[in-house]
């Protein structure tokens, strides 16, 4: 035990202290600011001021109220614009409403047609968009009302969300035309149009639960942290099982020890490492939100956290832990099987592409939590760690179920840690081969 645990020490220790471990340590809460915040922020700058828009409306009576919604902000006529979409019996327009990353903010002026024909007024024009004393106009034409459409010439067609927002507000005042020249009282079909807010409230063995319908993205965001964890320090666990087989002191090692607890010692010392990495950027990340979270209540912005019960969390930070052992220890496996980490990641690959299999089965599982299916999918150790955690995010399971989830999957891990020690003896004395299946197999019986 005690040389066990001397190798635990050895590989832990022989990777935090190095140069490459602290500077990413430290350069990914940075990273993730800089990719994650800041183009946030940039995306809401609007550094070109208003939006100079001119209308021409053939209509004669779009242009009131067009203006009108121009002129308001974003945070004005957003309620009053979902609102108007709600009554909307088409979906698809609900679909297709875009984001406000900036505000978007317009001058609006008309543009008297004076008997004269159409294009001399966009010769005009567009001159003055040349001119620089405009970015934009809107034709407006006669039949809008029953037509709906309607053309936007401008400098830059590429602003999207300008083009949108022009797009939106012209929408909405064709749309309160239509409804005026019906004598139909937009208000009153606002009020009768307004949504139903249904709240879900999940009935368990523990009584009444309000949920904030959060799972899927925790359940995703979950998967995700431990593919990104794999891919990450699987290479780092693959390359110290190549070291020995590099330095060739194999020889030495298995004459003090034996190969199943030096093997062991080897993945946990490793993955204490991953996890003290992925400590820290945890803590980084909880700053970070709490930065955003105060910087949001300074501006009067509300901000609804989703609640996360203590027994989920405790169920998170388990099957983090077997998904990633299981994971970490077939690249342990391919390691010794291989002679280059070149050929470890490529060989890997295929098989961590099962974890990515466990997405597959969300939405069955969501629909149907206790089905045949979502039971054995949550058995099978590979899948388990996605699975297991929809099932318990919906409709969490019995006990017994979670348990011996967990139990199936932890075996698993000793069981592969087993096989990869046997293969391990062997293989760490192959210098220069690369082993079969069949050679691999044989290595297992006789070791």
């Amino acid at each position: 035990m005690k040389k066990f645990f001397a190798v635990i020490k050895r590989e832990y220790l022989q990777r935090v202290r190095t140069k490459f471990f602290v500077v990413t340590t430290l350069v990914g809460p940075l990273m993730f600011a800089l990719f994650g915040i800041v183009p946030l922020y940039i995306a809401r700058m609007n550094i070109g001021g208003p939006t100079r828009l001119a209308v021409i409306d053939q209509s004669g009576k779009v242009y009131d109220r067009f203006r009108e919604a121009l002129l308001q902000t974003v945070d004005e006529d957003e309620d009053d614009e979902l609102d108007g979409e709600r009554a909307d019996p088409n979906q698809q327009e609900q679909m297709q409403r875009k984001p406000s990353f900036g505000r978007t903010h317009f001058e609006v002026e008309l543009v008297p047609s004076s008997g004269r024909p159409l294009e001399e007024l966009k010769r005009e024009l567009n001159e003055r968009v040349r001119r620089n004393e405009l970015d934009g106009y809107v034709v407006i034409p006669a039949d809008i009302l029953s037509d709906g459409k309607a053309e936007f010439f401008g400098r830059n067609t590429g602003d999207i969300f300008t083009r949108g927002a022009v797009a939106d507000r012209l929408t909405r005042a064709v749309r309160e035309e239509r409804l005026a020249e019906n004598k139909i009282d937009q208000q009153v079909l606002r009020e009768a149009g307004r949504r139903v807010s249904l709240a879900s409230t999940k009935i368990s063995s523990r009584g009444e639960e309000r949920v904030s319908g959060t799972g899927l993205m925790f359940v995703l965001s979950f998967g995700v942290l431990i593919y990104v964890s794999v891919m990450l320090y699987g290479q780092m666990v693959l390359a110290a099982v190549l070291e020995e087989k590099e330095t060739r002191i194999a020889e030495v090692l298995f004459s003090s020890m034996r190969s199943f607890p030096l093997m062991m010692g080897k993945l946990i010392g490793v993955s204490m490492v991953a996890l003290t990495q992925l400590t820290i950027w945890g803590l980084a990340f909880l700053l970070f939100a709490a930065f955003g979270v105060g910087m949001a209540a300074a501006q009067g912005v509300p901000v609804n956290l989703p609640h996360v019960s203590p027994l989920i969390v405790v169920y998170f930070l388990l099957f983090f832990l077997m998904g990633y052992f299981i994971y970490a220890t077939i690249y342990a496996l391919i390691g010794s099987m291989v002679t280059t980490t070149q050929e470890g990641g490529q060989l890997a690959m295929p098989i961590v592409l099962m974890l990515v299999a466990g997405f597959y089965f969300l939405f069955p599982i969501i629909r149907s939590p206790n089905s045949p299916l979502a039971f054995w999918a949550s058995m099978f150790p590979f899948l388990a760690p996605i699975t297991m955690m929809v099932r318990i995010t919906t409709e969490t399971p019995p006990a017994w179920q979670i348990f011996l989830s967990l139990a199936i999957g932890f075996a698993t891990v000793v069981g592969l840690v087993w096989l990869t020690a046997r293969v391990y003896r062997v293989g760490m004395l192959m210098y220069g081969k690369k082993a079969s299946i069949p050679e691999v197999w044989r290595w297992v019986k006789q070791a």
